[in-house]
């Protein structure tokens, strides 16, 4: 199938590693140029020659700290400047730190709403006017399945990003019209960094060992395994392509089964 994704300008955040770096690679293998974005300059610079030697597509390393209004506005700023529009964003971010509802701190909470909330209002507001002189664009949202189902220990990313997809679901319905569709996805337990971070949480909280923590973790799954972050890149490059030209404020989980929400 052609996703009609060649040449397009996409920029994905988070993307020297985990579930960033899949979609930018996933991206780049259907012929879009990429701007990839983290906060670290080695690793990041490390990925995009990683994606472009494999995928022979345009991959721009953007070193900037998306947390903050300054480094949103300079990730566009170069992406316009270098590739000359703006197509396609992919909003990721890395999710705040895990923490009980009694526990959470100023602090904490401060980073959060920065990182899970406003990091997507801030990304989505600075692109629209690009894409709407383009005729149209993708905004896809990468969450967590915090949205649809409280996880333990996680109750920063599941306030903030309930607050983000609101944001978000309200904006499907303003820019519909220009052509310009948002929607979300909601991973499940992936194969990251992030997640490893989670399941060593959840061992040292209930004193069981990584194996013992990783077993009851896909036990809860009815797949019965954890899912690879290129099975929800493959999901963020329908949506951000031609194929999916009638989807906009959706939310979809990529999770083995394990949300056990009926909506």
């Amino acid at each position: 199938m052609d996703f009609g994704l060649e040449g397009k300008v996409a920029v994905v955040g988070g993307a020297s590693k985990g579930l960033g770096r899949a979609c930018a690679l996933g991206l780049a293998r259907e012929g879009a140029r990429v701007v990839v974005c983290s906060r670290s300059v080695e690793n990041l610079t490390l990925a995009a020659r990683e994606i472009a030697d494999e995928t022979g597509a345009e991959v721009v390393p953007v070193p900037s700290d998306l947390s903050t209004l300054d480094g949103v506005q300079s990730l566009i700023n170069q992406t316009v400047e270098q590739m000359g529009g703006l197509d396609i964003i992919v909003n990721n971010s890395g999710g705040p730190p895990a923490g009980t509802a009694e526990g959470a701190d100023e602090e904490a909470w401060a980073q959060a709403i920065q990182m899970s909330l406003l990091f997507f209002a801030r990304m989505s507001r600075e692109a629209v006017p690009l894409m709407r002189e383009r005729g149209g664009g993708r905004i896809i949202n990468i969450f967590a399945s915090s949205i649809k189902q409280p996880i333990e220990n996680l109750v920063l990313s599941a306030a903030t990003r309930m607050g983000a997809l609101g944001y978000s679901k309200t904006l499907a319905d303003e820019v519909a019209k220009d052509g310009i569709l948002v929607n979300n996805v909601a991973p499940g337990y992936l194969l990251t960094d992030r997640m490893m971070e989670v399941i060593h949480h959840r061992g040292d909280a209930t004193g069981a060992d990584y194996e013992e923590a990783m077993a009851d973790l896909t036990g809860m799954i009815p797949m019965g395994r954890i899912g690879r972050p290129e099975e929800l890149a493959n999901l963020v490059v329908f949506l951000a392509s031609d194929a999916a030209s009638y989807i906009t404020g959706a939310t979809i989980q990529v999770d083995g089964g394990v949300i056990r929400s009926m909506i």
